[in-house]
């Protein structure tokens, strides 16, 4: 019996040594022999960049240098691709326009030649896809238009096309005049006329996006909003983070733990609207599912055809795409629009005239806005130095050539949209300057043609569905501030952009307003 027992303590001590060792094999393949093969690979086609780092490859030096930078405010200045991204501001300084950096033990070629991107966003043959964003992407947005791929994101674009798009677009409008009401009436009660318009704009875009998408309102919304930005913050924070091989499975990080009760909570929110809906039709209240995003979205749930369904986890990813982007991109642009306009008061006062020649004081309606060529000009500036990404990655599912470059399968190619934003090799030496008349003759024209060289909604079949929205949005919100309010920029604002998920002025963007 005695030897039975010490025979299967052998198998036993036999199976946990060969488990360990293989477990080390792993690891060190992942984080040491694959890494080093794709380094000297990339060298050999004349690619360099930071060394490879056991384990944390160039994520703690890129932390370090952000760190560093951020650690204090920045000057009044639009140059701030230094201050925002160190990291791609030293070592483009150090290899040049395309370079290998590393998360961890995954490679990233940096690329800002404009033909190896456009090259890249223009693919349609699923060489560079988007399934790097699922990891933390996937928690905020799900499974839905932001990740699909092929058939399925033809499906998605589709609806979002149809809701975003011609009279859909133009039917919003009063609903998107009516929050920017209920914001200047806020303004209106106020003793003190010194602003945070950040935060306001926050409040006025979720709004819209409550009753223009989803038939709602901000009140019903809330829960979502809240649990979607605490949510794209923790996912910030874990996007930084290392992970060893199956360490999941035995412990799981603070923020894992937070991010789970935030997604859950995000989906219950979201369940609540949708039911809101369902009850409506069901009570006769609502005939048909409606004309709006949701509306679209249970439509296409529902539909017979098979070609056309959608599943309910599709609809709540949708919304969780359009409640969370589209709402923190589109207040981002309006605050960091009103930054400008607020310094270059010459310009706010160019708009004003425009917006009082085609409005006057009366309510902005469709035809209206698509008049304020002045005002898109200002717009487009304002998303070339300061683009809501600051980047965009995809990933190489095969071997591929890219350029002269042959490029291992496996590899993510990111590409620094504020760098590129902001190259004086591209923009000319005033790239650093806010000149709105670069757009005088529209986007073909200031980027002669070449459309890699303005991304601040992407390019190819996965730009941003939202574009005309929030175009549209940003217009209403600005003119109907210009009918009534000057601004200047209050002594208490202090210059921090930021990088979480999106361009945000970390500590607001307070203004001073003057009757008009």
């Amino acid at each position: 019996m005695g030897f039975l027992r010490n025979g299967a303590l052998f198998s036993f001590c036999s199976l946990v040594l060969s488990l360990f060792l293989a477990l080390i094999v792993k690891m060190l393949h992942k984080f040491w022999w694959r890494p080093i093969q794709i380094q000297r690979k990339m060298a050999s086609q004349g690619i360099k960049g930071p060394a490879y780092r056991f384990f944390y490859g160039s994520t703690k030096e890129m932390l370090q240098m952000k760190r560093e930078a951020t650690s204090r405010p920045m000057s009044l200045s639009h140059d701030i691709f230094p201050y925002v991204q160190p990291h791609f501001h030293k070592w483009t300084q150090t290899y040049g326009k395309n370079f290998l950096v590393w998360h961890g033990p995954q490679a990233f070629l940096v690329i800002s030649d404009l033909d190896m991107v456009k090259k890249v966003l223009n693919d349609n043959g699923n060489t560079f896809s988007k399934i790097f964003l699922q990891d933390q992407v996937k928690k905020i947005v799900g499974d839905g238009l932001v990740t699909s791929e092929g058939e399925q994101l033809a499906k998605h674009r589709k609806l979002a096309n149809l809701a975003f798009h011609g009279q859909s677009l133009k039917s919003m409008v009063p609903a998107m005049v009516d929050c920017a009401h209920m914001m200047i009436q806020r303004w209106s009660d106020r003793e003190c006329l010194e602003i945070n318009v950040y935060e306001e704009f926050k409040l006025c875009t979720s709004d819209a996006i409550s009753k223009t998408a989803f038939g709602s309102s901000y009140v019903e919304g809330k829960t979502v909003f809240e649990n979607g930005v605490k949510l794209g913050l923790t996912m910030a924070r874990a996007s930084s983070q290392i992970r060893l091989p199956g360490i999941s499975k035995l412990w799981k990080p603070t923020y894992e733990i937070e991010a789970a009760k935030l997604e859950k909570g995000l989906r219950e929110a979201l369940l609540k609207i949708i039911k809101r809906r369902q009850q409506k039709i069901n009570s006769g209240e609502m005939e048909g599912y409606g004309n709006d995003f949701l509306g679209l979205l249970l439509k296409a749930m529902h539909d017979v055809d098979e070609n056309k369904k959608i599943t309910f986890d599709n609809v709540i990813a949708d919304c969780k795409t359009f409640y969370s982007a589209g709402y923190e991109t589109l207040s981002s642009l309006l605050a960091w629009t009103a930054f400008l306009l607020a310094i270059h008061t010459d310009w706010q006062q160019e708009a004003r005239k425009e917006v009082l020649n085609v409005l006057g004081d009366r309510d902005p309606d469709f035809n209206g806005i698509m008049k304020l060529k002045k005002m898109g000009m200002i717009i487009n500036e304002s998303l070339r130095l300061y683009p809501p990404a600051g980047g965009v990655t995809r990933k190489v599912t095969r071997q591929a050539k890219l350029g002269d470059l042959i490029l291992p399968a496996g590899i993510m190619v990111h590409i620094p949209i504020l760098k590129i934003h902001h190259d004086p090799q591209i923009w000319e030496d005033d790239a650093h300057l806010f000149k709105p008349e670069r757009f005088s003759e529209g986007v073909a024209k200031a980027t002669n043609n070449n459309p890699a060289m303005f991304l601040p909604f992407g390019l190819g079949t996965r730009n941003c569905v939202g574009l005309n929205f929030a175009t549209v949005e940003a217009k209403i919100v600005l003119a109907m501030i210009l009918q009534r309010y000057s601004f200047t920029l209050s002594p208490a604002y202090v210059h921090s952009p930021v990088e979480l998920h999106n361009s945000r002025p970390q500590y607001g963007v307070q203004v001073i307003l003057n009757a008009a």
